[in-house]
């Protein structure tokens, strides 16, 4: 508890002035008294009013000090936590933007990198592959029978070079041009024509494909021919007349 006693109890400024009110007060009371002897019968005694002063006055007074320090601390702490507050933003903004920086220049040293690297050299294009060589024949009976047997044999058609050459002797003597026009092909309207006389009905349905489609060239003529044989008879080998 607060002391109730005047000299022990700290004073406020308001209370020191209300005891030098009291001081002052019972000097007034002290000069009303102290008159020469011969004037105390003649001077009228003057009425001093007590001025009021309890412990109550002394305690308001007080918690009002305590309300105002009370308040300048709290205005203290929260003017320090705004300040702590702005100091920690500015830290939190300081570091955003150096790593923001940072970032910055890694993806710049990045494009940099990739910027400088060399590029390889293309691969030099392969030469287009050169068109097979077209084998050369000579242009007489010999270089048309193995034109044709070649040709055959792609097709895998059987003939031989003996079994061609012996029936293109017999039937046109290798005159590529022989035509027939005395025969019942002749008189029929188809005549045989070419090396191994072959008629055009014939020669169509028995064409090898990559060959003229003109009956009187040799290769033709001897291709299809062997092509019909090898239907008919198995082979241009087995067939030794007319056919």
């Amino acid at each position: 508890m607060r002391s109730t006693t005047i000299g022990t109890a700290r004073l406020s400024t308001a209370h020191k002035l209300s005891a030098a009110g009291l001081t002052a007060a019972a000097g007034a009371a002290a000069l009303a008294f102290a008159v020469t002897p011969g004037q105390a019968a003649e001077t009228p005694s003057i009425a001093v009013k007590p001025v009021a002063w309890t412990t109550t006055d002394l305690g308001a007074h007080d918690h009002t000090a305590q309300q105002s320090d009370t308040a300048a601390a709290k205005a203290k702490t929260q003017a320090k936590a705004a300040t702590d507050a702005a100091d920690a933003k500015k830290k939190a903004d300081a570091a955003a933007k150096a790593k923001a920086d940072k970032d910055r220049a890694e993806k710049q040293a990045a494009s940099r990198s990739q910027a400088r690297t060399p590029v390889k050299p293309a691969a030099p294009a392969k030469p287009a592959p050169a068109a097979p060589v077209k084998k050369a024949y000579a242009d007489n009976l010999d270089g048309w029978i193995k034109e044709s047997l070649d040709i055959l044999k792609s097709k895998n058609i059987p003939a031989s070079y003996e079994g061609i050459k012996r029936n293109v002797m017999r039937e046109s003597t290798g005159n590529p041009r022989a035509i027939n026009d005395w025969d019942i092909n002749a008189a029929n309207g188809v005549p045989s024509k070419g090396l191994l006389q072959i008629i055009d009905p014939t020669f169509k349905a028995y064409h090898v494909e990559g060959t003229s489609w003109d009956p009187y060239d040799p290769v033709a003529n001897i291709t299809a021919s062997c092509n019909y044989a090898a239907d008919k008879y198995g082979s241009m080998d087995n067939v030794n007349s007319a056919y």
